[in-house]
């Protein structure tokens, strides 16, 4: 592909247009210049629509928004808080949590902080958080619960892996494993840390009337986590089918037992979920036809090459990749930026001896980062918006919680055993 048309897509890219046709018209013109056969991108479309485990993304995303339209964010926030309240900073770490378990099934930051910012920044306020704190806390968390099942994110990740057939064998099984430890590590750090800042807030009593009438009230929600890693992980489920169980249940619980989500409202429901479906869909079977004219021409092969001369070793490689992952999650929405870079990322993370699932962590921990790095992370400008508050106010709330973040991804980074210890027991 000659220079000219490169810059020509590059310019259209930031002009606005439509990544998909970008990404398409590049695979295009790069078949059709090497007299390739143009049916090859619509092999790929139906290669895709092959893979069982595709069906897991429509039935989690479509479970993740039934949730955000019901009242499962709230009992979420007096679950957590009836057990975690009556610790120092308790309060903080409730938000911490119930975002995290929130944003794993949603799979997108900004749904977080819009439903469950309206719950807890009042509450912050109330119990006499600073308000600083309380808006860094719930920027920063809006994007915390990504590297844990069953985010859609991680789906994404096992399924261009698995599609470019290289590095070995790469389930999402494991991918969801890989993902607990490192995530675990996030949320504790960030906890500990606000448990000290707010360690003066008064504390209230351990209430087990508290507890018993909040499990009561999330009862129907409380098997979720057991039904999509408890079938998983036992055998009776694969991901899809546990993905098909998910949906079902979230339906029966929401529309038909608490009655929360009207079924007049299920068309919209479908619709506004999968509009983002089909969004991820399209770049991925264009970006899959990109990446095997990029495989056809050498490309990750040259890269490698070019990189290997003037970087050595894999730490050095890690830490350039970290700085580059840092930017694009900044410039890009997670959803394009595993479609577009990990076909090329890949190949030349093996070149280094470094295991695909570390480097799905290692991806996927620095987008979350990516969501609130100054200038331009979305979760800035969507918090901004949400509470009225000045982007330049919320850039400087998020601070501490960025550098605290960015330690535990150096963790994750320099620390393979974090994400592959699980997957490692759980083998044969």
């Amino acid at each position: 592909m000659s220079a000219a048309i490169t810059l020509l897509l590059l310019g259209l890219a930031l002009l606005g247009a439509p990544l998909f046709a970008v990404i398409a018209a590049s695979a295009l013109i790069g078949f059709q210049s090497s007299d390739i056969d143009l049916s090859v991108v619509l092999i790929e479309f139906y290669r895709l629509a092959e893979m069982p485990i595709l069906l897991a993304i429509p039935l989690f995303t479509f479970s993740g928004y039934l949730l955000s339209e019901s009242n499962a964010p709230r009992r979420l926030v007096h679950l957590t808080g009836a057990l975690l309240g009556w610790m120092p900073g308790g309060l903080a770490v409730v938000s911490l949590v119930a975002c995290a378990i929130f944003t794993a099934f949603t799979g997108a930051s900004g749904v977080t902080i819009v439903a469950l910012g309206a719950l807890l920044y009042p509450a912050l306020a109330q119990a006499g958080y600073n308000h600083r704190f309380s808006l860094g806390l719930i920027t920063t968390s809006g994007s915390l619960g990504l590297l844990f099942a069953p985010s859609l994110p991680l789906i994404l990740y096992g399924v261009i892996a698995q599609q470019l057939g290289v590095g070995g064998s790469i389930t999402i099984d494991d991918l969801f494993l890989a993902g607990i430890l490192p995530g675990l590590l996030m949320v504790a750090a960030l906890s500990v840390w606000s448990m000290w800042v707010n360690r003066g807030q008064p504390l209230h009593g351990f209430a087990g009337t508290k507890i018993g009438k909040a499990l009561r009230e999330a009862m129907w929600e409380l098997p979720l986590p057991f039904i999509v890693l408890g079938g998983i992980y036992s055998g009776y489920f694969a991901v899809s089918e546990a993905a098909a169980v998910t949906a079902l249940y979230v339906l029966v619980v929401e529309v038909m037992i608490h009655r929360e989500v009207r079924y007049s409202d299920l068309p919209r429901i479908i619709r506004e979920s999968m509009v983002l479906v089909g969004g991820i869909l399209v770049i991925l079977g264009v970006s899959l036809a990109s990446t095997n004219y990029l495989i056809d021409a050498e490309v990750p092969t040259r890269l490698f090459d070019a990189i290997r001369e003037h970087i050595k070793d894999p730490l050095t490689f890690l830490m350039l990749l970290n700085v580059f992952l840092l930017i694009l999650g900044m410039m890009l929405d997670i959803f394009s930026a595993l479609v577009i870079m990990v076909p090329l990322l890949l190949p030349i993370a093996l070149g280094y001896g470094i295991n695909p699932l570390h480097l799905g962590i290692i991806f996927l921990a620095n987008m979350q980062l990516g969501y609130f790095t100054p200038p331009v992370g979305m979760n800035l400008f969507i918090a901004s918006y949400r509470f009225r508050v000045p982007v330049m106010q919320i850039y400087h709330a998020t601070l501490p919680f960025f550098f605290i973040l960015l330690l535990t991804v150096l963790i994750i980074t320099y620390l393979p055993a974090l994400s592959l210890y699980l997957p490692g027991r759980a083998g044969p």
